[in-house]
């Protein structure tokens, strides 16, 4: 006759082995989550530097963000590798740029007529709003804020790696820079 101890064993082992796959089951699942979320996150990091790039955001913040406008005649942008901008800041500057005459032209060609910025009734962008060259669609901006976040915002010094990763195709515009 089997005990009742060795029942309350046997059950708790049968149990113990169900949770245990169950919990590997959960890992594996957030694993490859992971993998896919952070190849999601790269192409969007990557597409933010082309958008980066097209854009004209270097004219004024330099190749790397750091203040060093690629065009003397542009206004000088500010230094984003020091600037610690959250994900809302840097989405509401960058789509309804600064009015004020600050130099910051709004990205996104439905600011202020289609989105409102600043609180702001729809209707016609501020006069004393800095022209934008191009526009940005919003998935673009939101891509132009992941490569920010992920190469930019808080990295301090430009390293050789950023360099070549923005000069892929000029790697000799990297030779100063140790």
């Amino acid at each position: 006759m089997v005990s009742r101890m060795s029942l309350i064993e046997n059950t708790h082992s049968k149990l113990g082995i169900r949770t245990c796959g169950v919990i590997l089951t959960v890992a594996v699942g957030v694993l490859a989550n992971s993998t896919a979320t952070i190849a999601q996150n790269e192409d969007k990091v990557k597409a933010g530097l082309e958008a980066w790039k097209n854009g004209g955001c270097a004219e004024c913040h330099g190749s790397f963000a750091d203040g060093e406008k690629q065009r003397d005649e542009s206004p000088t942008g500010s230094n984003l590798r020091t600037a610690r901008l959250d994900t809302a800041a840097l989405k509401l500057v960058i789509s309804c740029g600064r009015p004020g005459g600050a130099g910051m032209p709004a990205f996104d060609e439905g600011a202020y007529k289609v989105r409102p910025c600043y609180g702001r009734p729809l209707g016609a962008p501020p006069d004393n709003l800095y022209p934008a060259g191009t526009t940005l669609t919003p998935d673009q901006i939101d891509a132009v804020i992941a490569y920010l976040q992920a190469r930019i915002i808080g990295r301090g010094r430009i390293t050789k790696d950023e360099c070549l990763a923005y000069y892929s195709d000029r790697p000799d515009e990297c030779e100063d820079i140790k």
